[in-house]
C-alpha cells in the first residue's frame, strides 16, 4: 500500500492536538505528567514544538512514535475550519474531545486502505470501498455528529471485514502458519523465526528479538512493537502495519519495510 496523504499527519496544518487534547504519565516515555486539555510545557505559540530534534534525549520517546493519521489536520482546518483553540477557547473542550474519535476513524481508514489496495483481496473490494466511503464521509461530519459515533461498535464490524481480508492476503503463504494472536511474547527470542503469513494481531513483543525474522505477510495489526529488535527483519508485504508501530520498535538500514511506512530517523 501506498499510504493516502489525507492518512498522513501534516502537523504544520495542526494545532498541535496531540499536546494538548491527550494525557501522558511521567514515564519512560514521558519526562512529566500532563492532564488532558492541559497544553505540554514544550509547545509554543506557533502549534510547534519546542524540543522537536531533541525528544528522546530529554526524556519524551513516547512523542516520537505518536501517529494521528492525519487527524489532527483534520479536526483543525476541515471540522473545525481552521478556527486556533487559542484564539476561540469556547471551541476548545469540544475540539480536544473530537480529535481522539477522528484519530480513530483515521486509523480505521488506513486498515481499509491496505486492505483494498491487496490484489488477493479482490473478492472483497467492493465491500472495502464501501467501507471505506461511508468512513470517509463520517469524518466530514459537524463535531455533534463525530462526538455521537460509537467508536467500538464501528470498529467491531469493520474489523470483521478485515479479518475476511487479513486471511485472503495470508494465504498467499502455502502451508501452516504461526498464530499468535494476542499472546503474550515479551522478551521473547525469535531472531530468524519464520513468521510469514503469521497472525500477529494484539500480540505483545514488546523487548522481543525479531532480529532477521520473516514477517512477510504477516498480520501486524495491533501488534505492540515496543522496543522490538527488527534489525534484518523483512516487513515486506506486511499487512495493517502502521508508521507508530515501526516508529515504536529498534530497526536498522537493513530492515525491509512495507511500503506504507519509512524508516524512522532515530533508527542507526
Amino acid at each position: 500500500m501506498h499510504a493516502p496523504e489525507n492518512l498522513l499527519a501534516d502537523c504544520g496544518s495542526c494545532f498541535g492536538l496531540c499536546c494538548v487534547a491527550l494525557p501522558f504519565a511521567k514515564s519512560s516515555d514521558f519526562a512529566v505528567d500532563k492532564a488532558a486539555g492541559e497544553p505540554c510545557r514544550n509547545l509554543r505559540q506557533d502549534s510547534r514544538c519546542g524540543i522537536h530534534s531533541t525528544l528522546r534525549e530529554k526524556g519524551f520517546p513516547g512523542c516520537t512514535v505518536y501517529d494521528c493519521f492525519g487527524a489532527g489536520q483534520k479536526v483543525s482546518q476541515s471540522t473545525f475550519a481552521g478556527r486556533d483553540w487559542r484564539q476561540q477557547p469556547s471551541n476548545s473542550s469540544e475540539m480536544f474531545a473530537v480529535f481522539p474519535i477522528m484519530r480513530d476513524l483515521h486509523e480505521l481508514l488506513w486498515y481499509l486502505a491496505d486492505a483494498r489496495d491487496r490484489d488477493s483481496a479482490a473478492t472483497l473490494h467492493d465491500r472495502l470501498s464501501g467501507e471505506y466511503a461511508e468512513l470517509d464521509a463520517l469524518t466530514e461530519s459537524t463535531p455533534e455528529v463525530l462526538l455521537s459515533v460509537d467508536v467500538s461498535a464501528l470498529r467491531s464490524r469493520i474489523n470483521e471485514l478485515l479479518l475476511e481480508a487479513s486471511d485472503l492476503v495470508r494465504a498467499e503463504v502455502r502451508g501452516k502458519k504461526q498464530n499468535y494472536r494476542g499472546r503474550d511474547m515479551i522478551g521473547a527470542q525469535l531472531a530468524g523465526a519464520d513468521l510469514r503469513g503469521a497472525s500477529l494481531r494484539g500480540t505483545y513483543f514488546i523487548g522481543a528479538t525479531l532480529r532477521g525474522a520473516d514477517l512477510r505477510l504477516a498480520d501486524l495489526i495491533g501488534a505492540d512493537l515496543r522496543g522490538a529488535d527488527l534489525r534484518g527483519a523483512d516487513l515486506r508485504g506486511s499487512i495493517f502495519a502502521t508508521q507508530f508501530q515501526i516508529d515504536a520498535a529498534k530497526g536498522d538500514g537493513s530492515t525491509r519495510l512495507p511500503q506504507s511506512v519509512t524508516r524512522p530517523n532515530h533508527w542507526v
